[in-house]
């Protein structure tokens, strides 16, 4: 097979874009040279030209023209001696220019197609229009290589300057480029209205996987309550710390009879002398055995004779009802793995080990944002608002997962207010954004998403209600969860992703699903899965709410959880079921 090398240009001033990093430049999640990058993974080797970005793994070569911002033939020339470098130069190489936000793999393949089965030297990519793209082309290497030679410089040259006789074009998809600050606000209207919805499922991993972790903290551990571990907590000392009576009893040395001496032992008391053969000590639960301790016998198997002698009683089993020093845990043993979530049981292990501090990722600090000119939380409702009714109960629900709320604020439909709002965002971890998802005209989560270049995780969730959900992440570190502004959708939808959102921020491990019968699943189920209050069944399982009004939250009174009904479900199906916090 002939192989390939690839060459993406990702430098140029950007004269027409304020001289702005285009490649870096973010559209539907991804900046151009992510997409760029992501179209040539199949080659066999990879150089970009440019300025050094230091976030590109090692594997993908670096190289720069000289002086930098000489043009793209400057840079193809600076691209193809970084590739000599290789033991076996490549028969063809692609050249790419990263500034097409929508470049992909199968039109790339449809050019090395071309470019084998014509044998011309070079292929180049036509966009809709018929233009010749230039920089999205297949060269032979050694065509390329002549054609550089052929030129007294390549600085401030021009693409045409290059391009040999024996070329053809070939119409791919996703090669319009963007030149102008307007080019890419239309490729991101265009990325957004084209995004595939996630199922719940994808979103979930999405948000576990893609979320850049919070940093690692070391704190007390009764003060990480909804944190995760970061490490492995290890017993610092062990359990038990020495032989103790495991039940109410008397310590004993040889065979029996036994001769009950007059101390007794307590728990937390003085350690009583040691034991002589023949000698019975009575003891009690948790109490220090003294030396020579053979056995416990608990009180229900003996007896004690007039003559104060110890019996133990017939057909009564022979057991050693002491537990000894490091039955549990040794020092050093791992009580907890990493990831962990800190719970009331964790921190009660923590203080049987005698861990005192742990590395730790969170609790999460939230701030929620609650969006409308129409929302009023309080004072009399004028014409046209309407009361807030779920920005007062949010801190509730996020509480329920240990996440601890910073603040409350509520935010004006304007224009730029988003942009305030994540500058201001450091504070958190986590933006919970109620309204502004959907695509009106008062709905501004998305373009301000876009401007600040945030890493989208998910664009829409194929989920109703909850259809307009978006997720990204900020490059200063929160995320942002943005929530359908329906009541009931946002309640609904938060407590389907929330879960995997602290995953992702805290690496926790993955909670366990809830699954049992829907008896009215067909009733409910429809061409896309949804999400409606249930209530338990006495014999088992659930019946869910087949019509649910969504503008406020009265579907949840007398509920138990949620469902989520796959599409297409007939009765009796298995759901998973999502236990309303209480």
């Amino acid at each position: 097979m002939t192989t390939v090398d690839a060459i993406v240009l990702a430098g140029g001033r950007a004269s027409r874009m304020g001289g702005a990093d285009k490649p870096a430049i973010v559209v539907g999640g991804r900046s151009m040279l992510d997409a760029a990058i992501s179209a040539v993974a199949a080659c066999a080797r990879t150089v970009v030209v440019g300025p050094h970005r230091p976030e590109l793994p090692p594997e993908i070569l670096q190289a720069q023209e000289v002086p930098a911002g000489a043009g793209p033939v400057a840079a193809i020339a600076a691209g193809l001696a970084r590739l000599r470098d290789g033991e076996f130069p490549a028969e063809r190489i692609v050249v790419l220019a990263a500034d097409m936000p929508f470049i992909t793999v199968a039109a790339i393949d449809e050019l090395l197609m071309h470019a084998r089965e014509s044998g011309v030297d070079a292929v180049f990519a036509a966009d809709a229009s018929g233009r010749p793209q230039y920089l999205v082309g297949v060269w032979r290497r050694s065509a390329l290589i002549a054609a550089l030679n052929q030129l007294d410089s390549p600085v401030n040259r021009p693409m045409k300057a290059l391009v040999p006789t024996d070329t053809a074009l070939v119409p791919v998809a996703g090669v319009d480029d963007c030149d102008t600050p307007g080019d890419v606000q239309h490729a991101r209207a265009t990325a957004s209205r084209s995004a595939t919805p996630l199922s719940l499922a994808e979103a979930r991993d999405a948000l576990r996987w893609n979320i850049s972790r919070i940093p690692v903290r070391r704190v007390p551990v009764p003060g990480a309550r909804g944190a995760a571990l970061a490490e492995p907590l290890c017993a610092a000392e062990a359990l038990p710390r020495f032989d103790v009576s495991a039940m109410d009893g008397y310590a004993v040395r040889g065979p029996g009879p036994w001769q009950v001496r007059r101390d007794i032992g307590f728990a937390g008391g003085q350690r009583p002398a040691g034991l002589q053969d023949g000698e019975a000590v009575r003891i009690a639960t948790g109490a220090h055995v003294p030396d020579g301790t053979g056995s416990v016998v608990r009180d229900e198997f003996v007896r004690v004779a007039d003559d104060g002698r110890l019996y133990r009683l017939a057909d009564t089993p022979i057991r050693d009802d002491v537990r000894h020093r490091g039955e549990d845990w040794n020092p050093g043993d791992e009580v907890a793995p990493a990831g962990a979530p800190v719970t009331a049981a964790l921190i009660s292990v923590a203080a049987s080990a005698e861990v005192t501090t742990a590395a730790v990722r969170g609790p999460v600090r939230a701030r929620i944002v609650m969006t409308g000119d129409e929302i009023r939380s309080e004072g009399p409702l004028h014409l046209g608002q309407t009361r807030d009714s779920i920005g007062p109960v949010l801190p509730d629900l996020l509480a329920w997962h240990g996440i601890g709320t910073v603040d409350r604020v509520h935010l004006r439909d304007t224009e730029n207010a988003f942009d305030e709002v994540f500058a201001a965002a450091g504070a958190c971890d986590l933006l919970i954004i109620v309204g502004a998802t959907g695509g009106g005209a008062a709905d501004q989560l998305r373009a301000a998403l876009d401007r600040a270049d945030a890493r989208m995780l998910l664009r829409r969730l194929r989920l109703r209600p909850g259809g307009s959900t978006v997720a990204a992440q900020l490059a200063s570190g929160p995320v942002i969860l943005g929530l359908p502004g329906n009541p009931y959708a946002a309640v609904a939808t938060l407590l389907a992703l929330i879960t995997a959102v602290v995953e992702g921020l805290t690496g926790s491990a993955s909670a366990r699903v809830q699954r049992g019968p829907l008896a009215n699943a067909g009733e409910i189920s429809g061409t896309a899965p949804r999400i409606v209050p249930a209530r338990m069944r006495a014999e088992g399982g659930w019946i869910g709410d087949a019509h649910i009004r969504t503008a406020h939250l009265a579907g949840l009174l007398d509920r138990d959880g949620l469902v989520i009904v796959p599409a297409d479900a007939l009765d009796g199906a298995l759901v998973e079921f999502i236990p309303l916090p209480r």
